[in-house]
């Protein structure tokens, strides 16, 4: 397993990570599965090409879930235990021929709902 670290800037951020998973593949042919072992972060597979995509998911997340509530958890982050509930905490991808088999417009981003925070992205790379 490798163990990237990252480092967010703002509460609520979307962070491209495609490059650092490209730069881990070390496999001809098999699967790549990047997991984040936070539970106020989590980890997406969207387009990549307009950044306003990436914008707009966290927008939306905000006002469906949002901030102030009457939330029970008392650390005042419920929103965004809720919320990287909701975008989940791990993707699987295909590597063919050395390659993610991503979509012409997609990438991997990294999901933070509450930072900005120190954290963690684990990959773990299954040779098939």
């Amino acid at each position: 397993m490798i163990i990237k670290k990252i480092e967010t800037n703002r509460r609520k951020e979307a962070v491209d990570i495609t490059h650092i998973i490209k730069d881990s593949i070390n496999i001809q042919n098999g699967l790549v599965v990047v997991y984040v072992p936070h539970t106020t972060a989590g980890v997406i597979i969207n387009e990549a090409y307009d950044s306003d995509v990436a914008d707009d998911i966290l927008e939306k997340l905000s006002q469906l879930v949002p901030y102030s509530d009457s939330y029970k958890h008392h650390e005042g982050n419920s929103d965004a235990h809720i919320q990287s509930s909701m975008v989940g905490s791990s993707v699987s991808i295909i590597v063919e021929n050395s390659k993610l088999m991503l979509g012409r417009w997609q990438g991997v981003f990294f999901m933070e709902f509450d930072g900005p925070r120190r954290r963690e992205i684990y990959i773990k790379i299954i040779e098939g």
